[in-house]
């Protein structure tokens, strides 16, 4: 090897060590670096104790508060109907029309039984005072007038059935116009004009009640345990309704029938609940939610419900360690309250719970906190005990 070569040679393990050299201080910089894009950032609430009305959910359906079938009184060919399908209908109003005239012709030949009654009467009440003159005279015997008195009251029993025979025919005939019992919404024909129909059976149609309207629903053993045991019209407070659309209809309601066992078959409380509805905008047959308020509970916190995390060891939240760890800490949590969960044990005053990025952290993750304005369910957080209806 010549001078020349042992230089070259030199000179390339000294730039391979210049090499590796600088990309061990690449690969020294880059967990400096690392280090410094660990601090992952989450947005955070700082949680204060406050007060939430104990209450529980459950899924409902509406009902009219009365649903009359109507249902004719007397058979025949009904001519027409008197009302418009679907529309509000006042009590006494016409619905339909039977053909009157069998029930006229009814009527007429009833009065012409009650007048010929009548006029038996008479005869013998005549019959029978003349033959008391010859009673006096002994100009017949004591049978003959008793015979007499006899006839005359016997017309008079009968009179008296010719003349019910009069009513029963009126009312008849009265009841060929076939009239609204209550106040309600009007449902859909189920005949056509000019149909035979049957009395006491035919269905015509049907009256619902909108206002007020029932909402009928049950809870469990276990939601019951939740409000203090057995619900009733004392310690129901409030009862509020959950629409389709997740918002609170505008009228509170109150319990107008809590049974008095539970059921067998199921292990619930059957309940019912009247609400308001001036505005016809429940219908019946609405699946809704029906939230039942018994107290306020003191004491305890809400998050929203994207903090909590559930697993199989149970219910936990991401709280901000003073040193900027995210530490998982478990919880015990209640009810919702609208986006907010209530927890009632885990949490203490002044915890700052982390409500995002949930996915990417790990308990011991450094974390870049930054408040947000908590989102509390006003409405729900305004009910108070005063507020009993």
């Amino acid at each position: 090897m010549n001078i020349f070569q042992y230089w070259a040679r030199i000179k390339l393990l000294l730039a391979a060590g210049f090499i590796l050299a600088a990309c061990n201080k690449s690969d020294q910089e880059i967990p400096s670096k690392s280090a410094a894009g660990i601090m992952m950032p989450v947005s955070i609430i700082q949680v204060q104790p406050t007060n939430a009305p104990i209450s529980v959910e459950s899924v409902a359906q509406t009902e009219g508060a009365k649903e009359v079938e109507i249902r004719p009184r007397v058979g025949g060919i009904l001519l027409k109907r008197l009302y418009e399908e679907g529309a509000a209908i006042r009590a006494g109003q016409p619905m339909f029309l039977i053909d009157p005239i069998p029930y006229q012709n009814a009527l007429a030949q009833a009065k012409a039984q009650f007048t010929e009654q009548r006029v038996r009467i008479e005869q013998t009440k005549r019959e029978a005072d003349r033959l008391k003159e010859l009673l006096i005279t002994q100009s017949i015997s004591q049978r003959e007038y008793d015979n007499a008195v006899s006839d005359n009251a016997a017309f008079n029993a009968t009179l008296q059935q010719a003349q019910i025979r009069v009513r029963d025919a009126e009312l008849n005939l009265s009841y060929t116009t076939v009239t609204a019992p209550v106040d309600g919404i009007s449902g859909r024909f189920q005949f056509s004009e000019g149909a035979l129909i049957s009395a006491n059976t035919s269905l015509l149609t049907t009256l619902v009640q909108l206002s007020p309207i029932w909402v009928r629903f049950s809870l469990s053993d276990n939601e019951l345990a939740q409000l203090g045991g057995h619900l009733d019209e004392k310690n129901a407070h409030q009862v509020i309704l959950i629409l389709p659309d997740g918002t609170e209809y505008n009228q509170k309601g109150r319990l107008n029938f809590a049974a008095s066992q539970i059921d067998p078959s199921l292990g619930t409380q059957q309940l019912r609940a009247t609400f308001e509805n001036a505005d016809k905008r429940l219908l019946p047959g609405q699946f809704v939610r029906a939230r039942v308020i018994t107290g306020e509970r003191e004491g305890i916190f809400l998050v929203p419900q994207t903090a909590v995390m559930t697993s199989d060891l149970g219910q936990s939240v991401y709280v901000v360690s003073e040193k900027n760890e995210a530490i998982m800490r478990p919880v015990i949590t209640g009810n919702w309250l609208g986006k907010d969960w209530i927890i009632l044990q885990g949490l203490k005053s002044g915890d700052k719970v982390i409500v995002d990025n949930l996915i990417k952290i790990r308990p011991g993750t450094f974390v870049s906190p930054r408040p947000v304005i908590q989102e509390i369910s006003q409405p729900s957080l305004q009910y108070k005990l005063n507020e009993k209806r």
